[in-house]
């Protein structure tokens, strides 16, 4: 099969033309250890096991930092999560597609049926028996067993040498990491079943007040779905987007939030504090807003700049929520202490509790777009076939300029 396989060495790209060597992520992306190979076909890395064909993969924004080489300090000796990957690997976990073939234990699952990914390479797919106290409650993203064989180490498929991902012609997942697509939801709206729970995770974890205020910072495809989220379930509370691109203002807008720029930081208070109702307090570099209003945070970026405005604009003893995914960062915290802030990471999803019911994150996303509640029609601006992979990520690099919001590789038969 041919894969996009990463942890090579790179192959020579010629230089940039004078009007896109502006683009500093392009740069990376010249000497990205990433290239297109021919890879053995996967089979069943375990009887219980089958493989798909990817229809649509959605490019995350994990897998962009990591092609990009943009983590910042993430390679420090000290990173506790470097026993939980392997290389080299197929990227790729935002994915839709066909089951072509079963193992001889797998149930639940037809040749042909067209199913969505739950990525996580939890207990049951790496067949630890029993499960780990965080998998027998549903918090797959908290499984003990990511580093436990037979399967190499990997936090999920696409971080495992082993279990290759979506940006290849096949890909292998566990009967229980699949779930079957309704046929009236199409590709282009299955393909957001990932960033959805991931959003969703974070929401339900960590709710809003009622008839609050809240932020949403980012407005890419976590904060889109985050916004779309505040909408369908908490219809009374307000909503603030922090959008960077104008293309994703403008889906914010159509969603039913209140937006605002990104930049400089000082104007993101002052704008925050007067939609809000938070009274500035002067300062000889950003002003804090004391008293705040504003609620919660959902900080879908994660980086110094977003901490230390999201933090100055909370009320006191409310709440920023880490769900955003960058690399490691210091940043000035005093709002932390002094407002009594709640700092908390959210680390994608499993099972959540949406209007009584409580089930997985990516089957509540199904039912809200199957009863109508959710429509991101518009967050897919931009699909490229596998073989033009340098054009996909160069969408994403240059954003400003391509409107880019969400890009996937689209590997239907055309």
């Amino acid at each position: 099969m041919k894969a996009l396989l990463y942890g090579v060495a790179p192959e020579p790209q010629p230089e940039l033309d004078d009007d896109v060597a502006q683009f500093p992520l392009l740069q990376a992306l010249r000497t990205t250890p990433m290239k297109l190979v021919d890879m053995d076909d996967p089979g069943f890395l375990l009887p219980d096991w089958v493989v798909t064909k990817p229809r649509l993969t959605g490019i995350c924004g994990s897998d962009a930092k990591q092609v990009f080489m943009d983590w910042v300090n993430v390679a420090t000796p000290d990173n506790p999560m470097k026993g939980f990957f392997s290389l080299p690997q197929v990227l790729g976990h935002e994915v839709v597609a066909d089951v072509v073939a079963l193992g001889p234990e797998a149930e639940g699952l037809e040749a042909g049926d067209r199913v969505v990914l739950n990525p996580w390479l939890s207990c049951a797919p790496r067949g630890v028996e029993p499960v780990c106290p965080a998998c027998e409650t549903g918090d797959y993203s908290l499984c003990w067993s990511f580093g436990v064989g037979p399967i190499a180490p990997g936090i999920h498929t696409g971080t495992s040498s082993d279990a290759s991902g979506g940006y290849a012609e096949l890909m292998p997942a566990h009967d229980s990491m699949l779930f079957k697509v309704p046929a009236g939801v199409p590709d282009e709206l299955a393909v957001f079943a990932d960033p959805f729970a991931v959003s969703l995770h974070s929401i339900t974890r960590h709710p809003p007040t009622p008839r609050g205020k809240v932020m949403v910072y980012g407005a890419g495809a976590l904060g889109t779905c985050a916004t779309a989220i505040l909408r369908a379930l908490y219809p009374d509370v307000e909503v603030l987007v922090v959008a960077r691109f104008e293309s994703q203002a403008q889906l914010a807008r159509k969603l039913g939030a209140t937006v605002i720029g990104h930049e400089p930081a000082v104007h993101v208070i002052e704008e925050a504090a007067a939609w809000s109702g938070g009274v500035l307090q002067p300062s000889d570099g950003l002003p804090m807003a004391y008293p705040g209003a504003i609620d919660v945070v959902y900080d879908t970026i994660g980086k110094q700049e977003t901490f230390e405005v999201g933090s100055r604009v909370l009320r006191a003893r409310g709440t920023l929520v880490k769900a955003g995914v960058h690399g490691p960062t210091f940043w000035e915290d005093t709002p932390l202490y002094f407002k009594e802030i709640s700092l908390v990471g959210s680390n994608a999803f499993g099972f959540e509790e949406v209007d009584g019911v409580r089930q997985h994150g990516i089957q509540h996303y199904l039912d809200l777009v199957a009863d109508g509640r959710v429509d991101l029609t518009g967050m897919l601006t931009h699909t490229f076939a596998l073989d033009d992979w340098r054009d996909a990520f160069g969408a994403l690099a240059t954003q400003e300029r391509s409107g880019a919001i969400k890009v996937a590789f689209d590997q239907r038969p055309r």
